[in-house]
């Protein structure tokens, strides 16, 4: 009988070790979980934090080159690549270069210095003149208006001040002026001109 009583102690003892057992396990296991969980919240959190502020660092940095003027620096350097000075006598105008090699090479030629062209008026619509050397072409159909600077054969410098239709290649365009303008300071016989870039 004791032996049957000892038995079923042990039984109930090992049933409740075993049942203690498993709750602690099941703990453990509920502790990891909320603790992954927990981590990966924090590491979800410090991303967006992070990402938050690499945005407003960008937007702090924009807003800075804004205050400094610096936005207006690189478009008032990207505009200055791409003009070039042209005088007469005293009087100066920009032009903008147009987009091709003609354009390009031209500029390649100013940055080793001014080029200063003795030109001639021809019939009442342009002054043409030589320029030393021979520049690749592009022609094709155009109709100038005032303003425009034509490469003639490769080889001459045309600045229009009046229309004319032909197969052209423009290498650029005096900004903001008028048929009387030109007329007025490049007159009605010779005259030379300085193109430069600056």
């Amino acid at each position: 009988m004791k032996k049957i009583f000892v038995c079923m102690v042990l039984a109930v003892m090992l049933a409740v070790l075993t049942a203690c057992g498993n709750e602690v396990i099941e703990d453990r296991e509920q502790r990891n979980d909320s603790a992954e969980v927990e981590s990966e919240e924090n590491a979800r959190q410090t991303l967006e934090d992070t990402e938050a502020d690499l945005e407003s660092g960008e937007d702090e940095a924009m807003d800075t080159a804004a205050d400094y003027g610096l936005e207006d620096i690189n478009e008032e350097e990207d505009y200055m690549d791409n003009t070039m000075k042209i005088t007469a006598g005293e009087n100066t105008f920009t032009a903008t270069f147009a987009d091709n090699s003609s354009a390009e090479a031209l500029k390649e030629l100013l940055a080793e210095g001014p080029l200063t062209i003795n030109m001639s008026d021809y019939a009442s619509m342009e002054k043409v003149g030589p320029i030393g050397t021979s520049l690749p072409r592009n022609d094709e159909q155009i109709t100038t208006g005032a303003g425009d600077i034509i490469l003639y054969q490769g080889n001459a410098l045309a600045i229009y001040y009046d229309t004319n239709s032909w197969n052209f290649t423009r290498i650029g365009k005096i900004n903001d002026v008028t048929q009387a303008e030109l007329l007025e300071v490049f007159g009605d016989g010779d005259v030379t001109v300085a193109f430069s870039l600056d």
